[in-house]
């Protein structure tokens, strides 16, 4: 690569970074409790007894109470509410329900009622105001590393600072090659000067996590996009699924059919899958006419991919079903990949890891850059390419 070459490709690096890295540094902060945030509920938070242990929600066992009976039970708790979501276990027979005060409510309006659907206890009713202890600590964590409490600007903002980190980790590849080119792999100028030694650390971790980095940048600029995909998804697949539905009035909520009728008719139609959770009518991913019942795989590839049932939510009629788009399909694998959530809790540590291996790559990464601005110019230089050492090389 030519002289000028390695000089573009290190202002790309150089503003790429640090544009980025007090807003990654941010997010490798929160994003590392939020890693564990299952094992820290389990240590956190009573774990409920259940009358049926070992029976999924979502299957067809005997003695799992119906459907619309849960639903009952929870309208009854939130007088004046409706339904919005009805979410499933398929490892133990839990479900929770979702209500709020109207079918569009906000999730700040939401609350969550959690049930053993083989006694019908409630387990625990769950709103914003309610989160206390470490739940709120976690829910704040989340919220900060999601949006930055500033909603979908917030997103698109960080999803900005993801391309940005992507741009330089790619830049930081190109970077190397010259760079290492009078050195082996892995070399540690221990004896050389502060400068030259951290480089060397940054160079050298930054490398061997770059394959995660990338993973977890991409997953998590493909995150941060969600709304717009999800909003895309509705305006294009769901409608052309409701299309004959187009023109109608909101269906009331006093008019709602049966749920078990309505996962009846979903289940003939896709056999061999599981339910994850049930849209209402009116919010976000269903129609204003429509049960959208979610169905998983029974693999753990395929759990992640889901197919909407659509169902008339008042005549319980099978509308149409078909597999969500490749867009969104990236958006449900990015979302447990982004958290290390598809190999238990090995795959977390190593997550966990990895993330203390990138908040080293972007400290010393600013390090080296504060140290040249302060470096006489007629400093030696730290070492055979020099001029291209910046942050995250």
């Amino acid at each position: 690569m030519s002289r000028s070459g390695i000089k573009a490709w290190a202002l790309v690096h150089k503003w790429t970074s640090l544009v980025a890295t007090a807003f990654l540094l941010m997010l490798c902060l929160t994003g590392l409790p939020l890693i564990f945030h299952d094992e820290i509920d389990h240590l956190t938070e009573d774990q409920p007894v259940f009358g049926m242990p070992g029976v999924g929600s979502s299957d067809t066992a005997p003695g799992l109470l119906p459907l619309d009976d849960m639903l009952a039970r929870a309208l009854a708790n939130r007088p004046g509410e409706v339904p919005l979501y009805m979410a499933f276990d398929n490892d133990q027979p839990s479900m929770t329900i979702t209500t709020g005060p109207r079918p569009d409510a906000p999730a700040s309006a939401m609350t969550i009622q959690s049930f053993d659907r083989s006694t019908g206890e409630l387990i625990g009713a769950v709103s914003e105001d309610s989160v206390s202890g470490v739940g709120a600590v976690m829910h704040f964590l989340l919220e900060l590393h999601t949006d930055m409490f500033l909603g979908l600007p917030g997103m698109l903002f960080l999803g900005v600072m993801g391309l940005s980190f992507v741009a330089a980790l790619v830049s930081g590849v190109v970077l190397y090659a010259p760079f290492m080119r009078k050195l082996d792999f892995g070399t540690l100028r221990t004896q050389r000067s502060a400068r030259a030694k951290w480089l060397d650390y940054h160079n050298l971790l930054g490398i061997t996590a770059l394959a995660w980095m990338l993973v977890v940048g991409v997953t998590g600029v493909i995150n941060a996009f969600a709304v717009p995909i999800e909003k895309a998804w509705k305006a294009n697949e769901l409608a052309a699924m409701t299309r004959e539905y187009a023109g109608r009035a909101a269906l009331d909520p006093v008019r709602y059919g049966s749920l078990d009728t309505a996962m009846a008719a979903a289940r003939a139609a896709l056999p061999g899958n599981n339910p994850q959770f049930i849209a209402f009518p009116g919010g976000t991913f269903s129609s204003n006419h429509h049960y959208a019942i979610f169905f998983q795989g029974d693999t753990p590839l395929t759990e992640r991919l889901l197919t909407p049932a659509l169902v008339d939510a008042e005549t319980g009629a099978f509308t149409a079903a078909r597999p969500m788009p490749w867009y969104y399909q990236a958006l449900s694998l990015s979302r447990p990949l982004h958290f290390g959530d598809y190999g238990g809790l090995p795959l977390k540590l190593l997550w966990a890891a990895l993330t203390l291996f990138t908040i080293h790559v972007l400290g010393t990464g600013l390090y080296l850059w504060l140290a040249k601005r302060k470096a006489p110019a007629s400093a030696p230089a730290a070492g055979p390419h020099a001029a291209i050492a910046e942050p995250a090389e």
